[in-house]
């Protein structure tokens, strides 16, 4: 392992870099957000990433972040907790609360806690009121590279007040060095998915995929037509259950055309979001030079489903004092 200074906030806070390796992995990681910066197979590069610290201030769409305190969205910012009404930050255009905030998890600097030669655990705090949350949640991540060639995420938080807590990883991943990922192969396991309004917020239906584009239980292109472009930012349904499973089960495999390269998702979460990358468009250069333009990558994000406080039949989010939130996912690469 090693680490090097990647840069300085404005307000003297150092970013720093720590690069793990194991097999045929290698990922480098900041301590800005949990960023996975850069993740190579045999020497490819298969997720998006930024050359400056300055780039991921003003133009990462989270790219290899860990979202945070509550990944995706929560619908006007607003929830309700144990009788008390809770209203959130409204970061996604003033009209609702998207990952955390203006300064989730994914835009603050996280403290080393372990650093070994092929995982790095990082830790971060978030006091009471942050965002509009209630309680003190410690929250730790832990990316390890196993030696059979996957990227483990381990997240664990606590409270010591009733809060939420969905945390989400938020790799754009693309298999083969193409400008588009559009003629990826995917396959999702979930016979159900959560329809959303123009807004990205989800309507309250849960929708079985049968019949419609959202059907990705056989692998398919992820392109689902020349004519009638679809897209892809939605929750699909992992699991028979709404509850996280206490094993990983498969959610997803990705497979890059040119490469060859077959990358599964196996988490404990119920919930998976498939963001295809449409709305990208960074107008600075990614790793080696690349520019990022729409769908160059696509996300993959084990998380709790949007939304749930404000939906009885959704997952639960609710995190409690002496309860423990536990995530582990890895992706895969064979």
């Amino acid at each position: 392992m090693t680490i090097r200074a990647f840069g300085t906030l404005d307000d003297g806070t150092p970013v720093q870099e720590f690069t793990i390796s194991a097999g045929n992995l290698e990922a480098k990681v900041l301590n800005y957000g949990a960023v996975v910066r850069d993740l190579r197979v045999s020497g490819r590069p298969v997720v998006l990433g930024l050359e400056r610290l300055e780039d991921y201030l003003q133009h990462s769409p989270y790219f290899g972040a860990i979202a945070g305190r509550y990944a995706n969205r929560i619908a006007h910012g607003r929830f309700s907790l144990d009788g008390h009404q809770y209203q959130l930050s409204l970061n996604q255009k003033n009209r609702h609360h998207l990952h955390g905030g203006f300064r989730g998890f994914s835009r603050r600097v996280w403290q080393l806690v372990e650093l070994h030669d092929d995982a790095v655990l990082l830790a971060i705090t978030a006091k009471n009121g942050d965002e509009g949350y209630p309680g003190r949640v410690e929250v730790t991540c832990r990316y390890r590279l196993t030696p059979s060639g996957a990227l483990q995420v381990g997240l664990q938080g606590t409270t010591d007040t009733p809060t939420l807590l969905n945390l989400a990883h938020h790799s754009y991943f693309n298999l083969d060095d193409a400008d588009d990922v559009l003629d990826h192969r995917l396959q999702i396991a979930a016979e159900r998915y959560i329809p959303v309004d123009a807004e990205a917020i989800p309507t309250g239906e849960i929708a079985a995929v049968t019949g419609t584009p959202f059907d990705f239980r056989n692998m398919r292109p992820i392109r689902w037509s020349d004519d009638d472009r679809v897209h892809y930012d939605h929750n699909f349904c992992i699991g028979p259950t709404i509850a996280p499973s206490e094993e990983q089960r498969f959610a997803a495999a990705l497979e890059g055309p040119v490469s060859g390269l077959r990358m599964e998702v196996w988490t404990t979460e119920p919930g998976l979001q498939f963001y295809d990358g449409y709305m990208l468009d960074v107008p600075v250069p990614g790793l080696e030079g690349r520019r990022y333009g729409v769908s160059a990558g696509l996300c993959l994000e084990p998380q709790r489903w949007p939304d749930s406080p404000n939906h009885v039949d959704f997952t639960n989010a609710v995190l409690r004092p002496g309860e423990t939130y536990r995530q582990i996912t890895e992706y895969r690469f064979l």
